[in-house]
């Protein structure tokens, strides 16, 4: 096996029984054939090193073999081959570290031995960056897709080599296709990394605390004077230009949490930026799933950009352009075949409504006396979000429109919620008419009873929604005395 003759014959023989068995659902016997090769290449380099022959070279007359050079290319793009296979069986036995560590180097050594077709490795670092992501590894991901910019701006200048496959050489459509992706994975890298900032940064009803800020501000620092060292530690892609090429890129991104406005205002933009460029692409006729989850990231990128905006006015505007971008959609979608992304949808927009109440309803607080337009506005918002809400719940009824006794492990939460929110609804419309207040608070109790009712009789249910049930339970006790106290009064007037 280690011999100059064989070495290369044997580990391609390996490497083929390992796609053969992985084709069979034999990961296992697989992985063992591909391991094994990858342990025959070390072992070789480490005690023999010359390149080996090229199995074709077993055909050829003596004056046709080839030089020491090309041998050595032909070999290490064996063992290159072998690291991506190793990868596919790892991300098949849902080993994601493993996997990921193999097609980092895979990616790495055919950027150094100039063997990769630009739109297909570019796609490669794009997808291996959303395993970073999910890491909350902001500085692997930055670069993997700072990489994938530069290598796709390569299509076209780069001759096709041999490994280019039949489907990339139609190019304009998957090329489209392929930027429309990168760009989406962009999305989620500013996305994820706002959302962690505020995450990090919130206090206990959602809001930003500004002891935390401080907090991570000091951090920010000592992250700063670490970057240099986990910089080095990160598998960087690329030399000489390539590697410039690839910093200047990343450089114009950040990797850290942004902690204020502005720089939450910085990645928005970014999002945002890459959002009309996956729309290019992923349009509503033809494309419609991917269309939706591209505007629903957008109303995901203006929501976590209002937790940073501390103006209440601009805050509402930002829940008015998410509710604008998305309920174009539900008039679109046929519910029949679209359900889950309809309930999506309407949960999202009855929540933006919501929200703009709660904000509305803080502005008039700050007021001595709000007009009655300002009434108005809060009552309006609170029926558009019961409507949503209301939508969302109706979707969970049956074919004879009965609500569900057990729902559903998927639903329960956001079923509770909405119940929930519907509840603090009703309790917050503003009314003079004091028999309408008594009919709003009985049905407000009632959705807080349904809440209490339902995790006595599920008690899993309770754990899905703890802060929730403990402020129903306590609605449940208060409101029948505020509603006698009101009744008592009517009867008085």
């Amino acid at each position: 096996r280690l011999s100059q003759d064989c070495v290369s014959l044997y580990i391609q023989a390996q490497n083929n029984l390992g796609i053969l068995w992985s084709e069979r659902e034999e990961i296992e016997t697989a992985q063992a054939y591909l391991e094994s090769s990858e342990a025959l290449y070390n072992q070789y380099m480490k005690e023999i090193g010359s390149p080996p022959l090229d199995p074709t070279e077993h055909f050829l007359p003596e004056e046709e073999k080839l030089a020491e050079q090309e041998r050595s290319k032909r070999f290490e793009k064996v063992y290159t081959h072998n690291l991506y296979y190793l990868a596919q069986v790892y991300q098949h036995m849902e080993m994601f570290e493993k996997a990921a560590h193999y097609c980092h180097s895979t990616l790495k050594r055919q950027l150094e031995h100039n063997a990769y077709h630009p739109i297909e490795w570019a796609i490669n670092a794009a997808t291996l960056s959303q395993f970073y992501i999910n890491k909350l590894c902001f500085m692997e991901a930055r670069h993997c897709l700072s990489a994938a910019n530069v290598i796709f701006g390569q299509t076209g200048k780069i001759s096709t080599t041999e490994d280019t496959t039949e489907a990339e050489g139609d190019v304009p459509e998957l090329y489209h296709q392929r930027k429309g992706e990168i760009a989406r994975c962009w999305i989620k890298y500013c996305l994820t990394l706002l959302q962690n900032a505020q995450l990090s940064m919130q206090d206990n009803i959602g809001e930003l605390d500004l002891d935390k800020q401080s907090e991570l501000r000091a951090l920010r620092k000592k992250e700063l004077d670490e970057e240099e060292r986990v910089r080095k530690k990160a598998v960087q892609f690329g030399t000489g230009e390539l590697c410039d090429a690839i910093s200047a890129v990343e450089e114009k991104v950040s990797y850290l949490r942004p902690l204020d406005f502005e720089e939450a205002r910085e990645l928005f933009l970014l999002g945002q930026h890459y959002v009309f460029e996956a729309k290019e692409f992923f349009q509503i006729d033809g494309y419609v799933t991917d269309h939706i989850e591209v505007v629903q990231d957008h109303s995901a990128l203006f929501k976590v950009l209002a937790f940073f905006e501390t103006d209440m006015e601009r805050r509402c505007k930002m829940h008015k352009r998410r509710i604008a971008m998305l309920e174009p959609l539900i008039v679109d979608l046929n519910p029949q075949y679209y359900l889950l992304v309809n309930r999506q949808i309407q949960f999202e927009i009855a929540h933006a409504y919501y929200d703009m109440m709660d904000l509305k309803v803080a502005i008039a607080d700050k007021l001595r006396d709000p007009d009655s337009h300002i009434v108005k506005k809060i009552n309006n918002l609170n029926k558009s979000a019961l409507k949503y809400y209301q939508l969302f719940l109706d979707s969970l009824r049956d074919p004879n429109k009965v609500f569900p006794e057990h729902i559903g492990e998927d639903v329960l939460r956001p079923a509770m919620l909405a119940k929930f929110r519907v509840a603090r609804l009703y309790g917050k419309i503003i009314t003079a008419d004091p028999k309408k207040e008594l009919e709003n608070l009985a049905t407000s109790l009632e959705h807080y009873k349904f809440i209490v009712d339902y995790c006595e009789k599920h008690p899993e249910a309770a754990q899905e929604i703890e802060v929730e049930l403990e402020l129903s339970k306590e609605m449940v006790s208060l409101l029948p005395t505020k509603m006698e106290r009101f009744r008592t009064k009517m009867a008085l007037t």
